[in-house]
């Protein structure tokens, strides 16, 4: 075999070295080239509406508007960019956190926000608010002429500042002033049914859920819980953090989930230690159960072979994530498929329940939970 001289083989590295420089400052070039196009034809357009529109506009709402356009051109309804306001109430509602009085309202026939449920050791628990109260007037503008959208978003308004309501309660209309605070959210609520069997509810995944679902994990099986059901009925998911943390303890050593990135690239997102739950589960499911609701309902079924009750599921199986942008905005972009390491990704298909049980909106027996609870007899 012949030898290759040293100072040919130099030659020819240099020789490669520069073919890989040139292209790669070539295919810069082209970056950039389409870059700048692409800067050149906003330019133009804004300066057209500087100059011919008819009347004033606020220009930073044009740019926050520019800017939603833009990641809209995706065509990804979960993809969006964030104005520093509304980053700032992403955070807090991922931290489990709100600011506000502490009430769940719906709108009654009238129109009107009526009182579902108060929260406890809330501001307008204090302040005298009951279930059924019906919200008649914010600040003293009638929520009819105000608007049902607009009159629940100044109740909410800033931490620390105070909210005048007019309230029909018990036949009466009361005046009420209330002091908004920020206060954690109840995620997770948990009671002991007949038959010694552990029910938790789990509104959705955020960074305090974790802790209140091992509080109600605990409590149930220091109450010697025989079985255990997980209601994550109209769940439509959070963060993937939280919920690793609660299926560790109820599954067996492993890899449980995982997500596949730009390029193919796939990571291990949800693993458990080897501490496991021997207790027979079930988890109840429906349409509107979907992202980490149902990588929590498939992680269960793939390893505890726990039975799904309800109706097929949602079918989101793609990950968000926000990153903060310099403008004090952010951008919640998708940038993955996951799944099960034991099962296809469910993806605009859903998960198919094991016992499908309909419920009769009209019923004042929750069947789906009857249902779930017949498979520990």
């Amino acid at each position: 075999m012949k030898q290759i001289r040293f100072s040919t083989f130099v030659s020819v590295t240099a020789l490669l070295c520069a073919l890989t420089f040139t292209g790669t400052v070539l295919f810069m070039q082209h970056r950039l080239r389409k870059t700048e196009e692409k800067y050149q034809r906003l330019a133009s357009l804004d300066e057209y509406i500087q100059s011919n529109y008819y009347t004033d506009y606020d220009r930073d709402i044009l740019t926050d508007s520019m800017l939603k356009g833009y990641v809209a051109g995706l065509g990804d309804r979960y993809s969006t960019y964030l104005t520093p306001e509304e980053y700032s109430d992403l955070m807090t509602k991922e931290a489990g956190k709100t600011i506000g009085i502490g009430v769940t309202v719906i709108q009654n026939d009238d129109g009107y926000p009526k009182i579902i449920e108060v929260q406890e050791n809330s501001p307008a628990q204090r302040a005298g608010l009951h279930p059924k109260d019906i919200i008649i007037a914010v600040d003293g503008e009638d929520v009819l002429s105000v608007g049902y959208a607009e009159s629940i978003e100044r109740i909410r308004g800033e931490e620390g500042t105070t909210v005048r309501l007019t309230v029909r309660q018990d036949g009466e209309e009361k005046e009420f002033s209330i002091v908004r605070e920020a206060f954690d959210v109840i995620t997770v609520q948990y009671e002991m049914l007949d038959n010694h069997i552990g029910y938790i509810h789990i509104a959705s995944f955020r960074e305090n859920t974790a802790s209140q679902f091992q509080d109600a994990l605990d409590d149930l099986l220091s109450q010697e819980a025989d079985a255990l059901i997980f209601d994550v009925r109209d769940n439509g998911g959070g963060l993937l953090a939280a919920l690793e943390k609660m299926l560790d303890p109820l599954l067996p050593e492993g890899d449980i989930a995982t997500a596949a990135y730009q390029g193919g690239r796939t990571e291990v997102i949800v693993k458990s230690d080897a501490q496991e739950l021997d207790l027979p589960m079930a988890v109840l499911v429906n349409e509107n159960s979907a992202s980490a609701a149902e990588l929590f309902s498939a992680s269960l079924r793939d390893f505890k072979q726990v039975k799904l009750v309800g109706t097929q599921t949602f079918g989101k199986g793609i990950m968000q994530v926000t990153t903060r942008m310099s403008d004090g905005g952010g951008l919640t972009l998708t940038v993955a498929t996951y799944q099960t390491t034991k099962s296809e990704c469910y993806h605009g298909i859903g998960l198919a329940p094991d016992i499908v049980v309909e419920q009769d909106e009209n019923s004042d027996t929750d069947v789906q939970l009857e249902a779930a609870k017949d498979l520990f007899e």
